[in-house]
């Protein structure tokens, strides 16, 4: 609507109403149908913002392996229309957005390390929570806060040697050890400590491993999806 020049009225004395079927002829799990339509979306009317779908889901942006359908129309549309770009929008009409152009890469964090596979390459899953790695070597974990409002974004920060989750604002105010060297299939080393993120066995620990923070041993790390190459 905004993009192509529309707008949204507000009319005191209009009605609106909906009247729901009885029956729904189509599946009762609708997210396969929700996340081709938001993909869809975004490859038409996001650009270079696109990418934020793909995090929020959690899919690959190169070879989703999910069938959007053929989307020329729409984007001859687009152009027919004259529309603006997502930037403006973001600019313009929804500057509480919050942008996460900075991320390079996103998804679920594995660790490997062939002392506590007992010689064998295995991956420790790291988190069931998203990580979000930034250009500035930032990992954020968890939910990502979609506007400028809301301060909860959790970064992982070196605390007395331990790994922490505090909110981002927050740990860079405090000048707190919140900055990692990662590149993919490598270690995760805070830039200011030296220490590294590791996995360590501990069989009081319902996992049998916790996350520690140590000198490094040479444990290495993957994430699921980049968007640009990870560079120390």
């Amino acid at each position: 609507v905004w993009q192509c020049g529309g707008s949204v009225e507000v009319l005191p004395c209009s009605r609106i109403a909906h009247i729901e079927r009885a029956h729904k002829p189509y599946t009762e799990d609708l997210t396969a149908h929700v996340r081709r339509n938001a993909l869809r979306v975004a490859e038409v009317w996001m650009d270079e913002f696109k990418s934020h779908v793909y995090m929020a889901w959690n899919i690959p942006q190169e070879d989703s392996g999910i069938d959007i359908g053929d989307i020329s129309e729409r984007k001859a549309l687009r152009k027919k229309l004259q529309c603006k770009t997502f930037r403006w929008y973001l600019v313009s009409v929804y500057p509480e957005m919050r942008m996460y152009s900075d991320t390079v890469a996103y998804g679920v964090l594995f660790g490997e390390s062939a002392a506590l596979s007992r010689g064998h390459k295995s991956c420790l899953c790291f988190l069931l929570q998203n990580v979000y790695y930034t250009s500035n070597q930032q990992l954020h974990v968890g939910v990502l806060s979609p506007t400028i409002d809301d301060d909860d974004n959790r970064c992982l920060v070196d605390v007395n040697s331990r790994p922490r989750l505090i909110e981002c604002n927050y740990a860079k105010a405090k000048r707190m050890k919140l900055y990692w060297q990662f590149t993919q299939g490598g270690p995760i080393q805070n830039r200011k400590s030296k220490r590294c993120l590791e996995l360590q066995e501990n069989n009081e620990n319902e996992f049998g491993f916790q996350l520690v923070l140590q000198k490094c041993t040479g444990q290495r790390w993957s994430i699921t999806n980049v968007l640009k190459s990870l560079s120390s």
